[in-house]
């Protein structure tokens, strides 16, 4: 009996049924999400940057890339946390793809009122799970800001 529950606790939790899978772009929405909510505001200028900077780190058109935040928009109402995201990208980037999108987080969180001190935290939990040093997490907050 108790494995039957365990397997129907696992079915429930892991099931991707109708969900696209986690991929690096995925992820890498989710984790925008995360940093866009982290001040407990959402604010649509962020949502739009989020879109945009997709476009960019993953060489996707404006529909793939708002399709994109959409998904991880449901997926996490499910799911929240930034751990199996980050586990996803440590898998399928290299250590610049990930600064990359680093660099992409913090660009988030200057697009609207300034850097909350949440966001700043969030940015560098997801840093640290994705194994960047900190001074590549200073570099990249630098480069965020200055552009």
């Amino acid at each position: 009996m108790l494995r039957k529950l365990t397997e129907l606790f696992r079915k429930d939790f892991n099931s991707t049924e109708g969900k696209p899978p986690i991929d690096a772009p995925m992820a890498a929405a989710a984790l925008m999400l995360e940093v866009t909510w982290a001040d407990h505001e959402t604010d649509e200028l962020e949502i739009e940057r989020s879109a945009a900077l997709l476009e960019t780190l993953f060489n996707l058109d404006r529909q793939s890339a708002s399709q994109l935040i959409d998904d991880a928009r449901e997926r996490l109402q499910h799911n929240v946390g930034v751990q199996s995201y980050t586990r996803h990208l440590n898998e399928a980037l290299e250590e610049s793809e990930k600064f990359d999108v680093i660099i992409a987080l913090w660009r988030i969180a200057h697009a609207s009122n300034g850097v909350d001190r949440f966001e700043e935290h969030t940015i560098r939990r997801i840093a640290d799970l994705l194994y960047l040093s900190h001074d590549r997490f200073i570099e990249a907050k630098m480069l965020a800001r200055e552009s």
